[in-house]
């Protein structure tokens, strides 16, 4: 709609320049034409660059030129097991000198337990028990990283998992104001596997209602299941580090290998910018 107001625009003037020639010569004519030309021209590549930046907040934008590990010497990155697992894999300065406040079963409805609640599962900064919120204002980070929800998807639903993202937010951001919160989907498990409730099908439900929840909010989302999924929408075998096997029937079939954490930040590198 810009870009075709932009285009009447432009041609208005390029008329209304022409009738005016007609009664000054033909030389005027000619110069008031190239002028509205080179006028429209510009207006044109101006609504196709604001076109092209709006774009790039898009989840389903291509991927840009990659960030400097160095860009996420500011971040800190929430999560539960799954990105525990990055933070390993990230000691290699992949991530230049990112946080991690990462717990095994943390999800964003835990996160919202007191320090003292029986059963809580904050995680630690050095030795000592913080909540994300205080936790991501103690690391003095502005740019926050989340990816919680495969803890809570089974348990509380979509809805409820949504409702307690809305409310951890709000409290990381009365906490920092500053921050910038860039919100991870969750990533899918391998072909066939299911947890109780949580499955593929729930996890893409839930994605797509985070996706929704971060344009109302104006929270940055990143759609880092795009990058580690199969054409079916399921985890990339040779990226899971957990596969459920003879030797471990239980294995839980969504965690990571380096390879597939390998695949994540380059996700990131070229999406954040």
């Amino acid at each position: 709609m810009k870009l075709k107001a932009v285009l009447t625009a432009a041609l208005a003037g390029l008329m209304a320049l022409t009738l005016c020639a007609c009664g000054e010569g033909q030389e005027s004519s000619k110069e008031a034409q190239s002028s509205a030309e080179s006028e429209q021209v510009q207006s044109e590549a101006s609504a196709q660059e604001n076109s092209a930046d709006a774009s790039t907040t898009d989840d389903d934008a291509p991927a840009g030129e990659p960030v400097d590990a160095e860009w996420f010497n500011d971040a800190v990155f929430v999560g539960d097991s799954v990105t525990l697992k990055l933070s390993y894999y990230a000691e290699n300065g992949e991530l230049g000198d990112a946080d991690f406040l990462c717990a095994g079963s943390l999800g964003y409805n835990n996160a919202l337990m007191d320090l003292d609640e029986e059963g809580n599962v904050h995680p630690t900064i050095g030795s000592v028990k913080y909540t994300v919120d205080e936790g991501v204002k103690e690391l003095g980070k502005k740019k926050v990283f989340i990816m919680l929800g495969m803890n809570d998807i089974g348990l509380y639903g979509v809805d409820g998992t949504i409702d307690a993202m809305y409310k951890l937010t709000d409290r990381i951001l009365e906490k920092t104001p500053d921050a910038v919160l860039y919100l991870q989907s969750v990533t899918p498990m391998i072909e066939g596997n299911t947890l109780g409730n949580l499955t593929n099908e729930s996890i893409k439900e839930f994605d797509e209602k985070l996706k929704e929840a971060c344009k109302k909010k104006n929270y940055k989302y990143l759609n880092v299941a795009s990058a580690v999924s199969d054409e079916n929408g399921n985890l990339i075998y040779d990226y899971c580090g957990d596969p459920p096997t003879e030797d471990n029937p239980d294995g839980m079939g969504l965690h990571f290998t380096d390879t597939g954490c390998s695949k994540w930040a380059e996700y990131l590198k070229t999406h954040v910018g």
